[in-house]
C-alpha cells in the first residue's frame, strides 16, 4: 500500500482540480436538471474519498504524510479506512483522495503543501508525524481550518498541548519497557548503541529517556546519528566497528525509511536492533515495540469524524494516547542472529501486553 507523490503533481494539483471540477461542472450543466447542490459546499467530487451515499455532505479532508514508511503509511490507510467506514455509515463523503500529498521529508514539500491546502479552503488537515504537524499549523495560522495530527510522540514538547486550533494522536514511546526487554534478552550487558536522526523531535524524549536508563543501571552508551539513509548506514557501520550488540532506535522516521537498508549489516554484524515501531520489525529489526498503528489511525480519523460531523470542538478532544503494549519481534532476523524465540519471548513478555511475530517484507499488506 505504498503511496508516492511527485513534486510536479504536488505542485500542480490545485490547477488540474480546478480544471476538472470546470469540466464537470459543464457536463452536470448539460446532463441534469433541478439536482441541488448537496454538502459543505465544496466543489468536491462526492465519489472521491469513497465511502458515502450520493447527495449526502461532502468534507474536504487533507491529509499530509510526511514520508513514506511503513509505520507513516499504515496510519494514512487506517485514516482513509476508517473515514469510508464512517461515511457509508452516516451517508456522508470525506473527500481525502483530491486532497492527499506526500513531502518525502522534504521541508519546502511540507511547505507548498500546506499553502496548496490552505487555498483550497479544506474543511481539515490530518498531518501525520511532528514535522507535517508543525508545518501545517504556521499554514493555517489566521484561517479557521484545524489540524489533526497523528504519530506526534511528544505534543507537550512540541507546544502542541495548549492550542486551540490543533489536537491528534501520540505514539509516545515507554522507554523504560523497551529498555527493560533489552536487559531482559541480555542479562549483565554493559554497552548499548543509541542510533537516531539528531533533528527528529520524534526522538529527543526517549532517547534521554534511554540515557537517564542506562545512567541508572550503570551502562555506558555509544551514540550515533544521521540524517539521510546514506549517513544512518555509516552510523551502523560505526555501531558495528565499536562492537556494541544490542542498539536502541524510538520511533525516528529517518532510521525508519532506512531499516531496510541497515538491517542485513546489524545481523552480519550480531546486533540487537530494538525499535519504537513494530513496522521495524517488518523491514528487518530485530524486535519493534509500541502502538498498534492501524488503532493510531483509526483514532485519528474518529477525532475527524467528531469535529466535522458531532460539533466538536479542538477544546472538546484533548490529544489521545495509547497502550504500549505490543513487541513484535522479526522471527527471521532473531534465528539469524542465533537466539530462540521461545526463550526470547519469555523474556520480554513481563514488558508488554502481547507478543506478535513477523517476517521481513518492504510493506504492510
Amino acid at each position: 500500500m505504498k503511496r508516492t507523490m511527485n513534486s510536479s503533481r504536488m505542485i500542480s494539483r490545485r490547477n488540474f482540480l480546478q480544471a476538472a471540477a470546470l469540466s464537470a461542472a459543464a457536463l452536470s450543466a448539460m446532463a441534469l436538471t433541478g439536482c441541488g447542490s448537496s454538502g459543505s459546499g465544496t466543489a468536491s467530487s462526492a465519489a472521491a474519498g469513497s465511502g458515502a451515499a450520493s447527495g449526502g455532505t461532502t468534507y474536504k479532508v487533507g491529509i499530509v504524510n510526511y514520508v513514506d514508511d511503513a509505520s507513516l503509511n499504515q496510519i494514512v490507510a487506517s485514516v482513509e479506512a476508517r473515514l469510508d467506514e464512517v461515511g457509508a455509515e452516516r451517508g456522508v463523503t470525506f473527500n481525502y483522495a483530491d486532497y492527499y500529498s506526500n513531502a518525502q521529508a522534504d521541508q519546502s514539500n511540507l511547505n507548498q503543501i500546506g499553502a496548496d491546502l490552505v487555498a483550497d479552503d479544506v474543511d481539515v488537515i490530518v498531518a501525520v508525524a511532528t514535522p507535517s504537524a508543525s508545518t501545517m499549523l504556521a499554514a493555517v495560522e489566521d484561517t479557521d481550518i484545524p489540524v489533526i495530527y497523528s504519530a506526534v510522540t511528544d505534543p507537550v514538547g512540541a507546544g502542541f498541548d495548549t492550542l486551540t486550533n490543533m489536537t491528534g494522536t501520540s505514539d509516545a514511546l515507554n522507554t523504560e519497557a523497551i529498555m527493560n526487554m533489552i536487559l531482559a534478552v541480555n542479562p549483565g550487558i554493559t554497552e548499548i548503541g543509541l542510533l537516531y536522526d539528531l533533528g527528529q523531535d520524534s526522538s529527543t524524549q526517549a532517547i534521554a529517556d534511554a540515557k537517564a536508563f542506562c545512567d541508572e543501571n550503570g551502562i555506558s552508551y555509544v551514540e550515533k546519528n544521521g540524517t539521510t539513509t546514506a549517513e544512518v548506514q555509516m552510523a551502523v557501520e560505526a555501531l558495528a566497528a565499536s562492537g556494541v550488540k544490542v542498539v536502541f532506535t524510538p520511533t525516528d522516521n529517518t532510521i525508519m525509511t532506512a531499516e531496510l537498508a541497515i538491517y542485513e549489516t546489524m545481523i552480519e554484524s550480531g546486533i540487537q536492533h530494538f525499535t519504537g515501531a513494530d513496522s521495524f520489525a517488518l523491514n528487518g529489526a530485530f524486535i519493534g515495540y509500541g502502538v498498534d498503528y492501524v488503532q493510531l489511525g483509526e483514532a485519528t480519523a474518529d477525532m475527524v469524524v467528531e469535529l466535522l460531523c458531532d460539533g466538536k470542538t479542538i477544546a472538546d478532544m484533548p490529544y489521545r494516547t495509547f497502550d504500549n503494549g505490543i513487541a513484535t519481534i522479526n522471527t527471521e532476523t532473531c534465528a539469524a542472529l542465533g537466539l530462540d524465540l521461545e526463550t526470547v519471548k519469555a523474556a520480554i513478555q513481563p514488558y508488554c501486553t502481547s507478543v506478535e511475530e513477523i517476517i521481513t517484507a518492504e510493506e504492510f499488506e
